[in-house]
């Protein structure tokens, strides 16, 4: 059993564990670099960034910059997310221009206006499923995943439950109209590459 194995085995053994505990423990261990660390469900998460997952984020990211400042707009950032132990630190995030951070000195996920995650083979599943019904429980308005394996941007708007009322399939090389959302602008997709 691997440190972290071992870790994980004694976060579960403890019904009371916490999420902050949970994340603390994880702080204690060496996490190897250019990873990143989450929390999706209980199950801790490592995932290692990807040139092209980089390039992707990094283009969202400045298309956001155009129209939000630098202030609302988070990469891998914890935000905490409602369900059981959900720390997730999304690819991009952007808050409300009145968020504010928690007492613990996190974003809360109630000021959360868009989240963008790019796929990873690993961690596809979990986008695609548990954080999706996360985002859509704390009523994330607008979601957006970024598939460079299927070439194409799925859209996730009007939460309802613990899921999307509205997926639009967007191909990369076009523009994902986002004016009509809480985003209010439109992210253009024919530089983002392709595995």
């Amino acid at each position: 059993m691997t440190v972290l194995e071992d870790r994980i085995a004694m976060a579960e053994s403890d019904d009371e564990i916490t999420l902050d505990e949970l994340f603390e423990r994880i702080e204690k261990m060496p996490a190897p670099d250019g990873y990143k660390v989450e929390i999706v469900e209980g199950t801790v998460v490592m995932t290692p960034q990807r040139d092209t997952h980089w390039e992707i984020i990094l283009d969202i990211v400045e298309q956001l910059r155009t129209m939000y400042p630098r202030k609302r707009v988070k990469s891998d950032v914890r935000v905490d997310y409602p369900g059981h132990l959900n720390g997730f630190a999304s690819d991009v995030t952007v808050v409300a221009e009145e968020a504010a951070r928690n007492a613990k000195g996190l974003w809360r996920h109630q000021d959360v206006e868009f989240v963008a995650e790019v796929i990873s083979r690993s961690t596809a599943a979990n986008d695609y499923g548990l954080k999706k019904a996360a985002y859509a429980q704390a009523e994330v308005p607008v979601y957006l995943i970024a598939d460079p394996y299927q070439r194409r941007c799925h859209v996730y708007t009007n939460p309802k439950g613990d899921d999307y009322a509205t997926e639009t399939k967007v191909g990369f090389g076009d523009e994902v109209d986002l004016t009509a959302t809480a985003v209010g602008l439109t992210l253009t997709t024919d530089e983002f590459p392709v595995d």
